[in-house]
């Protein structure tokens, strides 16, 4: 099997499983939202541990070391990417996968946006015109909700910011998990005692089948990004663009048609928009990628 072909069968793999989260995050019931943040973020750090011991990949924590300004940035790292864990948890278990759907959709959008704001970064035509049509998406989809879709935001606004702070940490997959969880690790085994000693935690109190999928989120959580990470390293960043939609459209499906969660025409009418934005953002950022392919081979046949 080639090289390109298994990093397709990597992300389809990857996408797959975050689309279809939401069946295993409602098996985790009667666990509240902050109970099974908490323990994903715990087991999750055990796991990938686990993971670099049996590697012996533990070099890169002498690296950090080396530089603690990176500290920070990993620090604001974990807590974005426990802000976008606690919505999402909070948004499947509170009945809301549509909208949880509708945050990992626009989520490409706001990293546009942050690209502007933050790095100061110029939009191309087309760029502008998917994001002026995903906020008409979002005002049309407030008027359906009677609410800002605030889960959809908080969702598109911190895992967009997470992926530029972890641009700039330029650290791999598993060692990236490992430092975030770790940093999440004390407040989370903290809360976990707290609610043990209150006689509210359910771990080990439902069944042994509940208390064996608390413990398999730090697999849940690890193995898809491996299988990612695995991916964006064999195929081009087009076809990551690509695949990375097919996790909301699955999340949307188990929302609709396994949860049956509504779908009136105005909130349809929003997720169009949504698409048609995608729709050119997407082919223009196809094109912009063969243009600068093109300037690049044209660069070396001069240089020859």
């Amino acid at each position: 099997m080639g090289e390109v072909r298994k990093g397709y069968l990597f992300g389809l793999a990857a996408y797959g499983i975050w689309g279809f989260f939401p069946l295993y995050i409602r098996l985790l019931r009667p666990a509240g939202p902050v109970e099974i943040l908490a323990h994903r973020v715990v087991w999750s750090c055990v796991f990938v541990a686990l993971l670099l011991t049996g590697l012996r990949n533990w070099r890169f924590l002498r690296e950090l070391a080396r530089h603690p300004g990176k500290l920070a940035g990993i620090t604001l790292a974990a807590l974005l990417i426990a802000v976008n864990w606690g919505m999402y948890i909070y948004g499947v278990n509170s009945e809301r996968v549509v909208e949880t759907a509708l945050g990992y959709f626009i989520t490409p959008l706001g990293l546009v946006l942050l690209g502007v704001v933050v790095l100061r970064e110029r939009l191309r035509p087309a760029q502008w015109a998917a994001v002026g049509i995903g906020s008409v998406a979002v005002a049309v989809l407030t008027i359906d909700y009677g609410r800002l879709p605030y889960i959809a935001l908080s969702l598109a606004v911190s895992f967009g910011g997470y992926s530029l702070v972890k641009k700039r940490l330029a650290l791999p997959a598993a060692e990236g998990l490992f430092v975030e969880s770790a940093v999440l690790a004390l407040p989370a085994l903290g809360y976990l005692g707290w609610l043990t000693w209150a006689g509210e935690s359910t771990f080990g109190g439902v069944s042994a089948g509940h208390t064996a999928l608390l413990v398999v989120a730090g697999a849940a959580t690890a193995v898809p990004l491996l299988l990612f990470a695995g991916a964006a390293n064999r195929i081009p960043l087009s076809g990551v663009g690509i695949l990375q939609y097919l996790a909301p459209i699955l999340q949307l499906g188990c929302g609709v048609l396994i949860f049956h969660e509504p779908m009136p025409p105005a909130r349809l009418a929003g997720f169009v928009l949504v698409w048609l934005a995608l729709v050119i953002f997407t082919v223009d950022g196809l094109r912009s990628a063969r243009a600068t392919a093109r300037q690049r081979e044209l660069r070396d046949l001069v240089l020859q």
